[in-house]
């Protein structure tokens, strides 16, 4: 009789010959390295894992005027910082960081020119949010509350803004928050509450007048 062959079924590890498929299974700190030896590629690896991230976050702090530009900027400072980043496994915290610095220029940038253009209004339109359940059908009450929420986040101070987004819309730890921020880990648990409750009675104040 022919005995019953059990055979588990493992990934198989991309091969040498795929550079494009191969840099799919390394680390950032690998990518990092590669990066730092001048290869392109590598950095292209990096661009696909980030910048979807980058871009929500930037949209969150910035609005929708020049977000194209802000990405493209954050990841311009990135490659001419990479041969000067010594800490390679803090790659994304790092790149957090230049995403902040992007978008307080922006923030800069904007107030100067409010300045000259006292009734300009930058933030008119606002974007799905990148969920599939909205974007096979979009429920029209659901979209109402996310462009209620945008609209929320707007009225925070823009150092509120950045807690709350980093930290509950972006899913980063206190901790990574405070080393991008710059600030102590007790100064992003107080604006953290305080962003929460005024974003809170934003949405409820919003939600009364509709009744």
């Amino acid at each position: 009789m022919r005995e019953n062959l059990q055979v588990s079924v493992l990934p198989a590890k991309p091969s040498n010959k795929d550079p494009v498929v191969a840099q799919e299974w390394e680390t950032d700190s690998e990518l990092v390295l590669q990066c730092q030896q001048g290869n392109q590629h590598s950095f292209r690896q990096l661009y696909r894992r980030y910048q979807q991230r980058v871009r929500s976050t930037l949209y969150q702090l910035c609005g929708s005027e020049t977000l194209d530009d802000l990405v493209q900027e954050v990841f311009l400072r990135a490659w001419k910082g990479l041969p000067k980043l010594r800490q390679v496994s803090q790659f994304s915290t790092w790149l957090y960081r230049i995403c902040w610095n992007v978008a307080s220029d922006q923030r800069r940038q904007f107030a100067r020119q409010r300045s000259f253009k006292s009734g300009l209004d930058l933030e008119t339109q606002a974007l799905p949010l990148n969920d599939s359940k909205y974007s096979q059908a979009p429920d029209l009450m659901a979209l109402h509350y996310q462009d209620m929420v945008k609209q929320g986040l707007e009225q925070l101070s823009f150092e509120h803004r950045a807690v709350l987004v980093l930290h509950d819309l972006e899913d980063l730890p206190q901790k990574e928050v405070a080393k991008i921020l710059g600030i102590a880990v007790g100064t992003v648990k107080s604006r953290l509450f305080h962003a929460r409750t005024s974003l809170r009675k934003y949405i409820i104040q919003q939600q009364g007048e509709m009744l």
